[in-house]
């Protein structure tokens, strides 16, 4: 079997471990043609977001193809947390993964073991044919692929909050990923995420795991989503490692609002 292949982009997590902070877009729209754009843009990572955008697996191996066109790394977001959407997902070959909903120690660890072959995890064994290995033409996929790939966990609830410490705590997690809306939302402040409760409820994630020591060379990272409220380089200041800017569908609808807007105020 031949066993040259093309050069690996550069993972998350290399750039991660450098020190760098990542900027990235949540892609919902799963256009191909908007996803490479996005990528030839210069975002450092883009979120293939499958719990609130609109495909599943085979639109989003659409949307792989095309930013692996501009080098750049897709985290995939699961609708849900579980065996099947992980196993179907990481066959893909994103460099990332990110569990919506993680309120426990438990559905954390659950997620590591859906993203570890066995004996250390669940993952079904199919990466000789999948394109996560070339199709089997990686002869060395299997000796990197669990160390380079990005486990993520959303913290979304004030019983995640409560439980930060064991969830970051988790043997193989890697990076928490605030959820702002949700968070505001389960707390009762749907139409107000900015309220001063949800905001201390954001600070004790941060705290928690920015004050985290690393465990040898590996630590466990702090990503979020940017709000109006509460800007990018707002979290870069406070020391996030990932920030997420903003979502492919507002961006087109705000530029299409303000060409109208234009066109129909000109004098």
């Amino acid at each position: 079997m031949a066993t040259s292949v093309s050069p690996q982009i550069p993972s998350i997590k290399s750039r991660l471990r450098k020190g760098d902070c990542l900027y990235g877009l949540f892609f919902d729209s799963f256009s191909p043609t908007i996803a490479q754009i996005s990528g030839h843009a210069g975002y450092d990572f883009v979120v293939i977001d499958m719990e609130h955008g609109y495909g599943g697996i085979s639109e989003a191996l659409s949307c792989l193809n095309a930013l692996a066109a501009s080098q750049t790394p897709a985290i995939l977001r699961l609708p849900e947390c579980s065996v099947m959407w992980a196993k179907k997902a990481l066959d893909l070959g994103p460099q990332g993964l990110m569990f919506p909903m993680i309120h426990t120690p438990e559905l954390a660890q659950e997620a590591v073991s859906y993203c570890r072959y066995p004996r250390a995890g669940i993952r079904g064994v199919a990466h000789p044919i999948t394109r996560a290995s070339k199709y089997g033409l990686d002869p060395t996929y299997l000796d990197w692929c669990e160390e380079e790939l990005l486990i993520m966990c959303q913290v979304e609830s004030e019983e995640a909050v409560n439980k930060i410490q064991e969830i970051a705590a988790i043997d193989g997690m890697d990076c928490i990923m605030l959820g702002p809306t949700d968070l505001g939302a389960n707390m009762g402040y749907i139409q107000d995420p900015g309220n001063e409760n949800a905001v201390k409820m954001v600070q004790t994630v941060e705290n928690a795991v920015l004050g985290m020591k690393p465990k040898g060379d590996k630590r466990v990272y702090l990503a979020g989503f940017a709000m109006p409220h509460d800007e990018p380089i707002e979290l870069k200041k406070r020391g996030y490692h990932m920030v997420c800017g903003v979502v492919d569908i507002l961006l087109y609808r705000d530029a299409a609002v303000n060409d109208v807007l234009k066109f129909k105020t000109a004098v």
